[in-house]
């Protein structure tokens, strides 16, 4: 029988997200969420693709193992469990790689070891990761286990693009880098742009707009990556539903000086009370722009400063591209929220950036263009599938030799 199908794990501190594929013709045949792992009040929720069924589990769940343990029955119930013939790999998002990690990779316990080495510079995102990688193998010790990592795509920024102006023998001693994150959506999307505009990836330059509460733009030049956003952590950058962005160091050492806050306060600070909701006490881009509706100022200079950003990173792309063939907005808010799109570029005629409001205001599913017939750089909207894309380099790593 031949082994076409790859289950896709995303495993959060208190989440796991999951999707069965089938990569003969990348179908879905089965998705769901675990959430609140560890409470009395976790969550299951499954859809079966291939019978329109869905089922909810409420009750506690106690760990990750219990909670793909449970994923796997519920798979199982409709005829796509683990020990499925058909099953050729799982294939696991993590988040940092690091420099050791630059394409998708098969699980061994050196991997395991890595990714866990790498957990001080990914202290939230590394250890769940790592958590659904071992329950996983212990569930089918036979099959194989990729990691694509969110880092890896971009790893080929150039040196320039990827240090920081601080000592190297420092840097590199505490390996301090730009890695960037969200890579695995920007390959998808910049490579989908592509193919909106009939071209190979070999033959444009995008610029991403990875715009979810986690935020991010990318560089792309000839499919490669040249620059990113995000730092040695998701904090740096684009003001996001609850990060700062960029900030002047400065203000860590004056919030910890003269405003006598712990390193764990300023932590929580810039990563959970910052960005849109620090600003308005909201971070959903729905409600303030109905705050804004509303003649809300306080709503209205949030969204100001987030657009401003933005377009910030739009013109210093720009830049370091030299030629721009697309500007694509991807996840929930760039795919979203039209008011996003029109005022990001909103005052960039001269770079030859404009939306056509009518495309702009037209909710739909697929990858679309939403800027003037004959514009000199393509604005587009282009659906991120981050499970997908795992699914595929996965699946391209060990397809049928499994």
């Amino acid at each position: 029988m031949s082994r076409t199908r790859v289950l896709v794990l995303n495993s959060g501190s208190s989440s796991v997200k999951y999707q069965l594929l089938d990569m003969r013709d990348s179908s879905r045949l089965a998705v769901g969420l675990v959430e609140r792992i560890g409470e009395q009040t976790s969550r299951l929720k499954h859809s079966c693709l291939t019978t329109g069924g869905t089922r909810e589990l409420n009750g506690a769940i106690a760990d990750h193992e219990a909670a793909l343990k449970t994923v796997a029955e519920e798979l199982a119930k409709d005829g796509l469990g683990l020990d499925s013939p058909e099953l050729a790999a799982i294939g696991h998002r993590v988040v940092h790689g690091g420099m050791f990690f630059t394409e998708p990779t098969v699980i061994d316990d050196e991997v395991l070891a890595e990714i866990e080495r790498l957990i001080p510079v990914a202290p939230l995102h590394n250890p769940a990761n790592l958590t659904g990688i071992r329950t996983a193998r212990a569930l089918r010790p036979d099959l194989p286990q990729v990691a694509v990592f969110d880092t890896a795509f971009h790893t080929t920024m150039p040196e320039s693009a990827a240090r920081y102006a601080i000592d190297p023998k420092i840097a590199d001693r505490h390996r301090i880098r730009r890695y960037g994150f969200h890579g695995t959506s920007h390959a998808y999307v910049s490579r989908e742009t592509a193919r909106l505009l009939g071209k190979a990836p070999e033959e444009v330059n995008v610029i991403v707009l990875h715009l979810g509460n986690g935020a991010s733009a990318s560089a792309v030049r000839a499919g490669k990556c040249v620059d990113t956003s995000m730092g040695l952590t998701p904090l740096e950058g684009l003001v996001m539903g609850t990060r700062s962005g960029d900030l002047d160091p400065a203000v860590i050492f004056h919030l910890a000086r003269v405003g006598g806050m712990s390193m764990d306060e300023i932590d929580t600070l810039l990563n959970k009370r910052s960005g849109l909701f620090g600003l308005c006490g909201d971070n959903d881009m729905r409600e303030i722009r109905r705050r804004i509706d509303e003649g809300d100022e306080e709503a209205g200079l949030a969204f100001d400063i987030y657009i401003h950003r933005l377009k910030k990173y739009i013109g210093a792309y720009y830049a370091v591209l030299g030629r721009v063939d697309a500007v694509a907005f991807t996840a929930g808010v760039g795919e979203n929220a039209a008011p996003v799109r029109e005022a990001a570029v909103a005052g960039l005629e001269g770079l030859g950036l404009a939306v056509d409001p009518e495309r702009n205001a037209v909710r739909a599913d697929g990858a679309r263009l939403i800027s003037p017939a004959g514009a000199r750089v393509a604005v587009a909207v282009v659906p991120t599938d981050e499970e997908l894309e795992i699914a595929t380099q996965a699946y391209a790593l060990v397809g049928n030799n499994s």
